[in-house]
């Protein structure tokens, strides 16, 4: 071949490939399927009585046999109407070919930036959300965009329940007592729970007697009971009433006070009648 044809020959081959190009676009429109977004489920993270983690969790099904990208996402979470802090998989996260892939969107909220009272919030069984924003998948046909709304209800984690079994009276003497005090300590909740201590003040037939406080409990599993057993040294000097409901074998006893849970104090508070044992 001469000089003199060569920039022909690569003029043809220049077109040849250009044709080939379009030929394969054409080919791969016509046989990409577009992917599918579906909403799964919404899952209750970490919970205490300060918050807790919503995790929204999407299905992506590609009926292709070539792997795709995320290429950019837009997303923003509501509570009760409130914007809380968001969380969204990384760009380039790749979709696995011919399958289906998942994607969390986890949500962090804190019930105080929700209410002023976060004891209020609490008695709700329900709290209403809100996703919205948008999903961009990169395919060979481009940037494909899917957009991302989704309404529904969590549940709102309740206070555990705390009840008096019957106190046993180690010592009773003329200026004070030594009373167990065992508290039982339920959680009501179809999940988890920390509970990072209970502490407040005891009354005995209306006169404060001192102070109860169990320490950390550590989190409590969907439905779990524990009893703690806490001892109360008493002084009739200060508490005389007490001393005569001692000695009675029965009297009103209640707790002022709160439960810790992942780092709030929510009030808590209860009277009971009980009959005390020795």
């Amino acid at each position: 071949m001469t000089l003199k044809r060569l920039p022909l020959v690569l003029a043809v081959l220049g077109v040849l490939a250009l044709a080939g190009c379009a030929s394969l676009n054409k080919l791969l429109s016509g046989a990409f399927q577009k992917p599918r977004l579906t909403f799964k489920r919404a899952d209750l993270g970490a919970a205490s009585l300060s918050g807790a983690t919503v995790n929204l969790v999407y299905d992506v099904e590609n009926p292709n046999p070539v792997g795709l990208s995320l290429a950019q996402v837009s997303y923003a979470f509501f509570v009760e109407g409130k914007q809380v802090v968001a969380g969204t998989p990384p760009n380039g996260m790749k979709l696995r070919a011919n399958g289906s892939s998942q994607l969390v969107f986890p949500a962090s909220v804190k019930f105080a930036d929700l209410v002023p009272v976060v004891s209020t919030f609490l008695t709700k069984d329900q709290a209403a959300y809100k996703a919205q924003g948008s999903l961009g998948i990169k395919t060979p046909l481009g940037v494909l965009s899917f957009p991302l709304a989704h309404e529904g209800t969590f549940p709102v984690p309740k206070l555990p329940q705390v009840a008096l079994a019957t106190p046993r009276i180690k010592s009773l003497g003329l200026s004070g007592a030594t009373v167990e005090f065992p508290l039982t300590i339920t959680n009501r909740n179809g999940f988890p729970l920390p509970i990072n201590g209970l502490t407040g003040a005891l009354n005995i037939a209306g006169a404060n007697v001192g102070t109860l406080s169990t320490g950390d409990l550590g989190s409590f599993a969907a439905g779990a009971q524990k009893q703690v057993v806490l001892p109360l040294n008493i002084n009739f000097a200060r508490a005389a009433s007490a001393a005569a409901a001692l000695r009675s074998g029965s009297a009103n006893v209640g707790f002022s006070g709160q439960v810790l849970s992942g780092g709030a104090g929510v009030p808590l508070s209860f009277t009971q009648r009980v009959s005390f044992s020795r």
